[in-house]
């Protein structure tokens, strides 16, 4: 099964394994996120989460703590021609510089570890997405999240099935793309 790319993050370089769209599109529709929201991401990867967000918001400030990885990332920014996206080559742990967000999205090992990190970054009404690929993570996540003082979380999860549509008939095609993460929501 081909995952479909919206065209800013086709021609992009992959390294470490991106958040496809079908997750993208669920942080962005439960993080209500639009043109004026600030958006604090950690864990760039490849940089396709924060350029996808920069595509929507106002601005994205992206942690990533591995040299190789932010310097892949940056060069992505460079391909998609985003001004209002920033990779710093920092870990998250070391604490958030950016203060009254709108968003954080934590998608790293550990992020349980930086919840009350990032529930200091946002504003009183923000949110905080987490991408967390094992249901043990999402434990450990949801009680931080309880701790911090988050005062709702929800725990989902998007599965895509494709269908084939032919003059015969349709039907559901015998592959899908089922589980890439649990997805946690928390608001302040």
């Amino acid at each position: 099964m081909d995952i479909f790319f919206p065209k800013i993050l086709r021609g992009l370089k992959r390294g470490p394994a991106v958040i496809i769209p079908k997750d993208f599109g669920m942080i962005v529709a439960y993080s209500g996120i639009g043109k004026k929201s600030v958006v604090v991401d950690a864990g760039s990867g490849s940089g396709f989460l924060a350029i996808a967000l920069g595509n929507i918001a106002k601005s994205v400030t992206s942690y990533e703590w591995r040299e190789d990885f932010a310097k892949l990332s940056e060069e992505n920014v460079k391909r998609a021609d985003l001004k209002n996206v920033k990779i710093k080559n920092k870990s998250i742990f070391d604490g958030i510089e950016e203060t009254g967000v709108d968003l954080v999205t934590l998608d790293l090992a550990d992020s349980e570890k930086a919840v009350g990190l990032a529930f200091n970054a946002l504003n009183e009404t923000g949110v905080l997405a987490g991408y967390l690929p094992h249901s043990q993570q999402v434990a450990k996540f949801v009680e931080e999240c309880n701790k911090a003082g988050f005062k709702q979380t929800i725990t989902l999860e998007c599965i895509v099935r494709n269908y084939l549509v032919r003059e015969s008939g349709f039907r559901p095609e015998n592959i899908g793309l089922m589980h890439t993460a649990y997805l946690v929501f928390a608001y302040k």
